[in-house]
């Protein structure tokens, strides 16, 4: 190993005691969290661990949809060396059923030789990365450093998005760091290189004006939950693939495989369950369309009462690879469920969110340096991948510096689970993309210099 990867082996340790301590903030972004008080706590924690580390005037900045964002800088020695943006976010996912994980949401815990907590990966092990990272170099960072760690990236109210326009020259750099992705899988780097677009709807179906007597009436007054049941039924036909018309479904990726042997270990489906869709893996998973049903409003099993269902509505999330507008989407979404809606029951269809889609450069010195970082840490040449979810502020990075180049990395593999029950990460995860941002940073340094 290197003296720069003895370095990071040995701060482990350090990394995992704090990420135990940013895991217990209860980081949970949005009003309607109850939470404000421990977000603004993780974002002083944030700020306060880079100011040890050389960014002395990292603090907290208010952002347009009430959260904040850590920013600061770090100046090297050479004026004329280039300037890379370090990102990541603090705040995270609900726990969702506390009741479905394994541990505590909120405290660090080893289960397997994986740490497993909410934010373990998702936001929080991207910010022990880069810490553990600048540790291991010290005073050797031969680039300019600049830090934008946001405090709403779940919650998908876009106040870094508005934050980085206004203030173009802040966080101006040569290259940039969205911590926000992973590997392939453990012991396997990756760097993802498109993302989609995506749409996030709710769907309201209104039948009836008020709840009628099955005994009664059921045969021949409307159902609305049926009526939902059967318009989710149609955007996906019987292998499983998104059939949401006017929108292509022929693309193929370009990245590297992804073996189904390899989706099941990381999916977890039910034995016996299919995997679906009639592409390979990959197609399916970072170049077709796709469309998941969040969640489904409507009476709750228990003490549900036996009446038909006037009003039932779903939270639809659609995600369309590089090459669709999210307009183009939205109005194929649109068009498609006005089609397919039964017995000509009212429907509404309310936007919550757009993303645009996103394609990084791969013929830059950004990239190659940061290729070369990922073999000299992992000993293996790493794979260029897509990622199923959209990630609207590398849109904003692209169109706001268009001569910086945008690299998406972190700690979030397959098998990390982030959003769900039981999210964690691999400690070696933690360790080789610390390696490799350490790697990176002096290496491209050095490279830009020369």
């Amino acid at each position: 190993m290197t003296d720069l990867g003895d370095r990071v082996t040995a701060l482990l340790p350090r990394a995992r005691t704090e990420l135990a301590e940013l895991v217990a903030i209860r980081s949970v972004a949005g009003a309607d969290s109850g939470l404000a008080d421990e977000c603004l706590r993780a974002g002083e924690w944030v700020a306060s661990a880079f100011r040890a580390e050389g960014f002395a005037d990292a603090h907290l900045v208010p952002t347009a949809d009430g959260s904040a964002a850590v920013v600061g800088t770090r100046p090297c020695a050479d004026p004329d060396a280039p300037t890379v943006l370090l990102h990541a976010h603090y705040d995270v996912q609900p726990p969702s059923d506390g009741d479905a994980w394994r541990t505590p949401p909120f405290t660090l815990t080893e289960v397997g030789g994986r740490w497993y907590g909410r934010g373990a990966a998702d936001g929080k092990g991207n910010i022990l990365m880069h810490l553990t990272a600048l540790r291991a170099l010290g005073e050797e960072v031969p680039v300019h450093l600049k830090l934008v760690v946001e405090g709403s990236a779940e919650q998908g109210t876009g106040g870094l998005e508005a934050f980085v326009p206004e203030h173009a020259d802040l966080l101006r750099a040569d290259a940039v760091l969205v911590c926000d992705t992973g590997d392939a899988a453990v012991g396997k780097p990756a760097l993802t290189v498109s993302l989609p677009s995506m749409v996030n709807a709710v769907l309201t179906v209104e039948a009836l004006e008020r709840d009628l007597h099955p005994g009664t009436f059921g045969g021949a007054a409307p159902d609305a939950l049926a009526a939902l049941v059967a318009m989710l039924a149609s955007v996906r036909d019987e292998r499983g693939t998104t059939t949401v018309r006017d929108l292509p479904d022929d693309q193929v990726s370009s990245g590297a495989p992804y073996p189904p042997e390899r989706l099941r270990s990381d999916a977890a489906p039910v034995r016996g369950v299919d995997l679906v869709g009639d592409g390979t893996i990959a197609d399916m998973l970072w170049a077709r369309r796709a469309l998941t049903v969040l969640g489904i409003d409507g009476p709750p099993v228990p003490g549900a009462a036996a009446a038909i269902v006037p009003r039932a509505r779903a939270r639809l999330n659609l995600r369309i690879p590089p090459g669709v507008t999210p307009l183009q989407a939205q109005r194929a979404l649109v068009a498609h469920l006005h089609e397919v809606a039964p017995w000509r029951v009212r429907i509404e269809i309310e936007t919550e969110a757009v993303g645009e889609p996103f394609r990084a450069r791969t013929d830059g010195p950004t990239h190659r340096a940061m290729l070369e970082a990922m073999r000299e840490a992992y000993g293996r040449t790493p794979e260029r991948l897509g990622r199923g979810g959209p990630i609207p502020l590398c849109t904003v990075l692209a169109d706001t510096y268009p001569d910086a180049e945008i690299l998406l990395v972190g700690v979030e593999g397959p098998r990390s689970h982030v959003h769900a029950p039981d999210e964690s990460v691999h400690p070696g995860e933690l360790r080789d993309m610390a390696l490799v941002e350490a790697s990176f940073l002096r290496g491209y340094g050095a490279s830009a210099s020369g």
